[in-house]
């Protein structure tokens, strides 16, 4: 025993939780892989204009995650206090507004698909095939908002392993369904951009029907319909104070992430295709870090809503230290990538240049992507301190790193890699400002009532 900890005891539990979010990820991340591969291997158009048109989606995942994010902080405290009554009303909360922010996006790509796409590009061939894409894609968000909130609450209350293999397998069938449609395998018709869509689709809609299916078994904990408009007000507040602080940072967070899309997008199709491609890489290496990060908010909260304050600041401080050692194996393994990753897809000379440039450029953001994730987004958040991350993004992403690029892309017109760089500035540079607020330890609190 050291520092409150038992090693063993902490080490087994985060391998538990880390390790199925962590394939969770991976899987989640190897669509968007598959369909910049398979369209890479159709024309660059179709992959750029694709990868374009994935940002509505991720703009949504924005909202999601902010209610999803406060369920989880408040559902891992009160499941380890074991009041499943109120994670119930939790989960309630979240499909109210996973459910409404949803229908939106999906009015949104049916109506103005156009519109959307003309805020990532200007080029009209990557307009009309984003917006093909959007008109049959708009129907797998309409899907999603319901089953993260399921997928949410088996990570919270100790179904971590059902949850991975139902992302998994959403997974598998959406790679096998993009080669069916892309490639018009089987006897499909070869719809291409369209075809990535439809495969979605098909995949977000086989998630649900096992979401529904998996929470009517005894164990699993499912919505309490009759109560869908029941909640405390006292547990309405609770709600409103962990999801408006997330609600902010993941605002700042995803339309700044878009906007370094869209600064790219406008420097050229070049700029745009290279920037895809490391995109892709970045979520595949990303998603060691996002697994502790989520299995810390668990492990922490887990403590925390138990009353056991001095174990679960121990814990904190143990995953803080792990983040560093998982960022820079991160970075080392984007070096080791970057010569298959430049040979795989097919870019003209400029785009394969930017993409080495970038890759090396990213290799150093990683270290700060994996600290950040996992001490703001894990520790500091599964305590409750949801404001820092919005606080730091503001200075930090929109103060410092989105100025930088847009002066750089359309005033100074500086070279891509150097606007690039720009965007990667933020995660590296609030690391020292992100360890002072983690020594206050405000969040070593409980929030259960």
């Amino acid at each position: 025993m050291q520092s409150g900890i038992n090693r063993k005891e902490f080490n087994r539990e985060l391998t538990r939780l880390a390790l199925p979010i962590s394939l969770q990820s991976l899987m989640l991340a190897l669509v968007a892989a598959g369909d910049a591969l398979m369209l890479g291997r159709v024309t660059q158009n179709e992959m750029t204009a694709v990868s374009l048109a994935t940002q509505v989606q991720f703009v949504q995942n924005m909202f999601l995650g902010a209610v999803t994010g406060a369920g989880a902080i408040l559902g891992a405290q009160y499941w380890g206090k074991k009041d499943q009554k109120t994670i119930q009303d939790i989960f309630n909360l979240m499909l109210r507004f996973s459910g409404l922010t949803s229908f939106l996006f999906f009015l949104a790509c049916e109506c103005i698909p156009d519109l959307l796409m003309k805020i990532f590009t200007g080029d009209a061939a990557l307009i009309e095939i984003g917006v093909g894409y959007l008109r049959i894609a708009g129907w797998s968000y309409l899907l999603t908002g319901i089953s993260q909130c399921y997928l949410t609450v088996m990570k919270v209350t100790d179904h971590v392993r059902p949850c991975a293999i139902i992302s998994s397998g959403t997974v598998i069938l959406n790679l096998l369904l993009n080669g069916v449609f892309i490639f018009g395998l089987m006897g499909a018709p070869r719809m291409e951009a369209r075809g990535a869509a439809v495969a979605t689709t098909l995949s977000r809609m086989f998630e649900l029907i096992i979401c529904l299916i998996l929470s009517a078994r005894p164990g699993y904990l499912r919505p309490a319909l009759r109560r869908l408009f029941g909640q405390s007000r006292m547990l309405r507040k609770d709600f409103f104070r962990q999801w408006l602080p997330l609600m902010g940072g993941s605002l700042f967070w995803g339309v700044g992430f878009t906007s370094y899309t869209a600064i790219l997008g406008h420097m050229g199709t070049d700029a745009a295709a290279a920037n895809s491609v490391s995109a892709v890489v970045r979520d595949l290496i990303c998603c060691a870090c996002n697994g502790i990060g989520n299995a810390a908010g668990i492990m922490v909260g887990n403590e925390l809503g138990a009353g056991r304050l001095e174990k679960g600041k121990a814990y904190g401080i143990r995953l803080k230290n792990i983040s560093y050692i998982v960022g820079f194996a991160s970075m080392a393994l984007v070096l080791a990538v970057t010569p298959l990753v430049v040979r795989m897809v097919i870019l003209t000379d400029q785009a394969r240049s930017y993409l080495t440039g970038m890759m090396v450029i990213m290799a150093v953001y990683m270290i700060g992507r994996c600290v950040n994730t996992v001490t703001i987004n894990g520790v500091l958040d599964g305590g409750g301190d949801t404001l820092f991350d919005m606080y730091s993004l503001v200075v930090c992403m929109w103060g410092i790193a989105i100025p930088l690029a847009l002066l750089g892309a359309f005033v100074f017109n500086w070279p891509v890699l150097v606007v690039y760089a720009c965007t990667c500035l933020d995660e590296v540079g609030k690391i020292p400002w992100v360890m002072y607020r983690f020594r206050k330890y405000k969040w070593v609190k409980n929030l259960t009532r």
